[in-house]
């Protein structure tokens, strides 16, 4: 809030430590697109934000996995709530379920999920129209993790064969549809068909359409591959959320993101990630270039 208050963000790119500000100014921003398995913070704030003209959506990560795999993520069913406030507030198109990951594991395997999904799905009626799903991706740090996890408690989680995962998928898609819900795979093409849609998860035509007056036209620019995301500002960093989940590709370590997360100073215009180099602390130029195109995505 402090930084929509100044008008701009600076970000650092993880992979060049290059620094960069966007403008946070509503008239140059198209609109904000949220993640987060939380939103309880934020809702004093909507006031505020609504009060600015920013126009938002909200990607909202509600899985319900057990405690092992998140322990820091409020209970699903306190979440389920606070998606339903702001549906009610902004509409259901306005928020996007993330059913993310898939993970599978000795403690939650494809039945496990069926169910888990069912329940969610029925709490989430008219609540949202989208579900946007990926299987868990197994990059080097989450293999750290995950190895730590099966030495500590003897859980074990694993990969599903290809046809298999189509199988789940196509599962989770027809009870998504019984309750009006509509499947979208993120970064995972080969099951797109039928009941599944490719996933645009900064997606131009749901921007244009819920806020016609502020998004023109937007180029496709995907972020890894089979991605579908339109262009946009991403003002998060790595290494700063404090969940702690066993399947998170954004933190090396997830002691270290905690620390950074506690010793974060809100006064900063750049999240103040473990390896956030010195530039990023300095104040703003006298006259910074705010320019934006696209939605911003914190």
């Amino acid at each position: 809030m402090d930084r929509i208050r100044e008008g701009y963000a600076r970000w650092m790119n993880p992979f060049s430590n290059a620094v960069y500000e966007v403008s946070l100014r509503p008239e140059d921003v198209s609109a904000i697109v949220f993640w987060s398995k939380d939103y309880q913070p934020l809702l004093p704030r909507l006031d505020e934000l609504d009060a600015g003209g920013y126009r938002m959506v909200f990607h909202f990560t509600i899985t319900g996995l057990p405690q092992a795999f998140e322990p820091r993520v409020p209970d699903a069913a306190d979440m389920v709530e606070c998606a339903r406030t702001l549906s009610q507030r902004y509409g259901p198109d306005a928020v996007l379920w993330r059913y993310d990951p898939v993970l599978i594991s000795s403690i939650t395997d494809g039945p496990y999920h069926l169910k888990r999904f069912r329940e969610l799905s029925g709490a989430l009626e008219g609540v949202v129209k989208r579900c946007y799903f990926s299987f868990a991706m197994y990059y080097a740090k989450v293999l750290r993790n995950t190895e730590t996890l099966e030495s500590e408690t003897g859980i074990v989680c694993c990969d599903l064969p290809s046809a298999d995962r189509v199988a789940l998928a196509n599962s989770l898609a027809e009870i998504a549809a019984h309750y009006g819900i509509e499947m979208h795979s993120c970064c995972g093409d080969y099951l797109v068909g039928g009941r599944i849609k490719k996933a645009h998860c900064v997606d131009a035509e749901l921007l244009e359409r819920l806020f016609p007056d502020r998004v023109g036209s937007l180029a496709e620019r995907p972020t890894r591959d089979e991605c579908g995301c339109y262009e946009s500002k991403d003002i998060g960093a790595y290494d700063t959320c404090p969940h702690g989940c066993i399947y998170c590709y954004a933190n090396s370590d997830a002691q270290a993101a905690l620390r950074s997360y506690k010793q974060h100073d809100p006064r900063l215009d750049t999240l103040d990630g473990p390896h956030a180099q010195p530039s990023t602390l300095n104040p703003p130029p006298t006259s910074p270039a705010r320019t934006a195109t696209g939605p911003c995505r914190p």
